[in-house]
């Protein structure tokens, strides 16, 4: 039989199903029991009739071709002409070097964090499965976590860690002005009104381990902290000395926050109430007191400014009474008031017109 062996190729012969040794580029002729297995030269060294183990046996095997063995918690990073090509999972492998040069990085996977031999952009050419990613944005930070414990905090950036018996787990953390929004605190008063306040205070953590491992929620802690202050605030005073001095309260309820900062270890920036919610009832009142205020100021003003503009009058008569040329002017002030609003006026008699006028619009007042 003829067999015809490529450049790219190499020929492994085989009499009896037993390994003899290994055929290069050309013509071969076979008989009887023997065979020719073809095999790709670009390719891992294998065989369908022997084990890589049996073929590296042989001399002439050994002498074309690289062998890697990667043992258990390692990979290796497999470079062709220097080159990436793949990634090699626990095995033995052997590459033929008649025209490629096989390079090989191990690279050890016991624990999940990565060598700094391992070039991050292999990343985007490997399977997905082997390995985690991690993005923590410019905003953020990140606790890691292997097998529960807490190992270290990320900042920003992009991280990449082994897949391995170890588990790994990330916590993100916002290291933003943070709002916690405390609603629907409903609170008796020193009177015996229940009222619903919602308050806000803003934040931010200053130490994010001790935050989480001395410290059950510190958000819930916050919350507590801020509901005790306002029941103690507003169950010493009345509805409405609360309702004029909201500031007051807002700065005590701050001042307790502040107090406890370091135990929580957060900054507690500012805080305020937001709105006091009254029961139904009790706002139908205030706003009945309100309007009734209302009107009452609005009398006061009124009789005020009757007041005042009587008291001109009084003032404008007594200059009149007193200069006859002012009384003659406004006797003129009025004779011009009415000729703007009268088409024609008739008038007969002696004397001149504005003593006329004048006499008409003195008959006309009495």
């Amino acid at each position: 039989m003829k067999t015809i062996i490529n450049e790219n190729q190499k020929g492994l012969l085989f009499k009896n199903g037993k390994f003899i040794k290994m055929l290069n580029t050309g013509k071969h002729y076979i008989f009887g029991d023997k065979t020719i297995e073809i095999v790709d030269i670009d390719r891992l060294v294998q065989s369908e009739y022997a084990s890589l183990d049996v073929l590296l046996e042989n001399e002439d095997v050994r002498s074309n071709t690289v062998c890697v063995e990667i043992a258990d918690c390692q990979l290796a990073l497999h470079f062709v002409n220097g080159k990436f090509k793949n990634v090699l999972p626990t095995g033995k492998y052997a590459y033929f070097t008649t025209y490629d040069k096989h390079e090989f990085t191990m690279v050890d996977i016991s624990s999940p964090r990565i060598s700094d031999n391992v070039p991050e952009y292999i990343f985007s050419k490997i399977p997905e499965q082997l390995y985690i990613k991690v993005q923590v944005m410019q905003y953020q930070k990140a606790r890691l976590y292997f097998n529960q414990k807490l190992v270290e905090i990320l900042d920003a950036g992009v991280y990449y860690f082994w897949r391995t018996d170890v588990k790994v787990d990330i916590e993100y953390i916002d290291t933003r002005l943070t709002k916690m929004d405390i609603t629907g605190q409903e609170i008796l008063t020193q009177d015996k009104v229940s009222v619903r306040v919602n308050f806000v205070c803003n934040y931010r953590i200053t130490d994010y381990i001790n935050v989480v491992t001395k410290i059950d929620d510190y958000k819930e802690q916050i919350h507590i902290i801020a509901q005790l202050a306002l029941r103690d605030f507003i169950g010493k005073y009345r509805i409405d000395e609360i309702l004029q001095n909201k500031e007051q309260l807002s700065e005590y309820v701050l001042k307790r926050l502040k107090d406890k900062e370091g135990d929580l270890f957060v900054e507690i920036v500012d805080a305020g109430v937001k709105d006091i919610i009254l029961p139904g009832e009790i706002r139908d009142i205030m706003n009945t007191v309100l309007i009734a205020e209302k009107r009452a100021q609005a009398n006061v003003i009124t009789r005020r400014e009757e007041v005042a503009s009587t008291r001109s009058l009084l003032n404008t008569a007594k200059l009149m009474d007193e200069n006859k040329t002012l009384y003659k002017l406004k006797e003129l002030e009025y004779v011009e008031r009415i000729c703007e609003n009268v088409g024609n006026i008739t008038v007969n008699g002696n004397g001149d017109l504005l003593s006329q006028l004048t006499a008409v619009l003195r008959g006309t007042n009495t």
